[in-house]
């Protein structure tokens, strides 16, 4: 007995914010970010200044927090902020990292 295939319309399934095709300049900026996304350490960092009571944190504490390095640590968070997922404040000798609101929504609109 041969298996019965059932049509899947792909569009159903794909995010909303990609049913219009996608200018280079823009699915390159989009690449960036997922690439700076697809790290378990990153996503760490993330989660750690999203959980912060005022939205903000500095090296030490993420360093401390994922116990890695605060060379890796800033590694990590260059390229995050590069990618413009983070913004970055620098305030005495430390520099505090929060959340871009504005990317994650550009992000988001993709997305769903």
């Amino acid at each position: 007995m041969l298996p019965v295939t059932i049509p899947v319309d792909v569009r159903q399934c794909a995010p909303s914010g990609l049913n219009v095709p996608l200018e280079r300049a823009q699915a390159e900026e989009l690449t960036s970010v997922f690439k700076a996304l697809a790290d378990p350490t990153r996503l760490q960092i993330l989660a750690l200044i999203n959980a912060q009571e005022n939205g903000q944190a500095c090296v030490c504490d993420l360093a401390e927090s994922i116990n890695v390095s605060q060379p890796t640590i800033s590694h990590h968070l260059k390229i995050m902020t590069q990618a413009g997922l983070l913004d970055r404040e620098k305030k005495g000798t430390w520099a505090w990292y929060s959340i871009n609101r504005d990317q994650w929504s550009k992000l988001l609109d993709v997305l769903n």
